[in-house]
């Protein structure tokens, strides 16, 4: 349930609602308007006298939330919320485009990815230091070495880092290295992993599982949400379908149905939603025209080489003509890059 106050609702008359709410044995979540402010309740489970806190000064009436995802719901939040990571705003004006390779193998090799996505305009640096496979015999991430790297490369062109974390104990250790913890595919219903980077109070880009439903998706981001941890990005980056001519089905219209559910920002992942680099560029426009807050892409000097998802990587002279090609579309719908 919403509790939604008066205009020019007084301190002292929000705090005997919020005090009342409490008594009631429930949670609060205030969000501010410019014209209206709104109490959030995250109930215990026992129904709400809700006549009785319609009764209250300062309350001008309140709407009962269906849905169960509630922190994370628009109906408790109806302003976007902006996730703001070292001077780089995600859910703003301007898209954010996380840039680099699906995984960190040297220095040299992370080095000059980074370099070059920061010439093309990226404004984050991404890449897997820890890494899921489905096979046990593929290549598993560089480990605590690969985070040093990823720092190191932030030390010198000053992008933030988005890397995975995979298990509740890395939390601290990921944390130590990167700004942004990404939580996998693999790893959406990891519930103890939500509730760690919940608790660790770091930016999150939690990526929707490949077999997942929107509400799925949003009720792992509840878990993130319900710490108090309100720097929350949902990343769509495909489905798995009978479709075998791309990796994954990337559900474009997830986009615009999340903006509306949620006021959490929204970043496409277009390499893992199709696994092909030609097109790479065709649905990063989709996800920009659809109203997308940010891109994911994946980046390598040298795709060939590479041990990881080297057929869904563009070169840097093709990320930036990317970037180029998105900027038209980017104004069209009122962002910029």
């Amino acid at each position: 349930m919403i509790v939604i106050m008066k205009p020019g609702v007084t301190t002292s008359q929000m705090s005997n609602v919020i005090a009342r709410i409490e008594q009631m044995g429930c949670q609060t979540h205030i969000s501010e308007g410019e014209e209206r402010t709104i109490i959030g309740i995250i109930g215990n489970g026992r129904p709400l006298d809700r006549e009785q806190i319609q009764r209250m000064a300062g309350v001008d009436r309140t709407v009962p939330i269906l849905r169960p995802f509630k922190l994370a719901s628009r109906d408790f939040h109806p302003q976007d919320t902006v996730v703001k990571v070292n001077g780089v705003a995600i859910g703003g004006r301007q898209l954010a485009v996380m840039a680099g390779p699906c995984a960190v193998e040297s220095t040299d090799q992370l080095l000059e990815t980074a370099r070059a996505v920061k010439e093309a305009g990226a404004h984050m640096l991404r890449g897997g230091a820890f890494k899921p496979r489905t096979s046990p015999y593929s290549f598993q991430g560089m480990g605590e070495e690969g985070l040093k790297i990823l720092a190191a490369a932030r030390q010198e062109t000053g992008l933030p880092v988005v890397t995975e974390v995979m298990e509740p104990q890395m939390v601290p250790l990921v944390s130590a290295y990167a700004d942004v913890l990404q939580i996998g595919a693999r790893n959406m219903q990891n519930y103890s992993l939500l509730h760690a980077v919940g608790e660790a109070q770091r930016p999150v880009l939690l990526k929707r599982g490949m077999m997942c439903t929107i509400e799925e998706l949003l009720m792992a981001a509840e878990y993130i949400l319900s710490h108090g941890n309100d720097r929350v990005a949902l990343c769509e980056r495909g489905i798995r379908t009978f479709e075998r001519y791309t990796r994954n089905t990337l559900d474009i219209s997830a986009v615009p149905l999340l903006k509306q559910l949620s006021h959490l920002p929204v970043i496409v992942d277009p390499s893992h939603g199709t696994g092909r680099w030609e097109l790479v560029e065709a649905v990063s426009r989709a996800a920009v025209a659809a109203g997308a807050d940010g891109l994911l892409i994946e980046v390598h000097p040298r795709p060939e080489e590479a041990v990881s998802d080297g057929a869904q990587s563009l070169k840097p002279a093709r990320f930036a003509a990317l970037m180029e090609g998105l900027r038209p579309i980017a104004e069209a719908v009122g962002r910029t890059l």
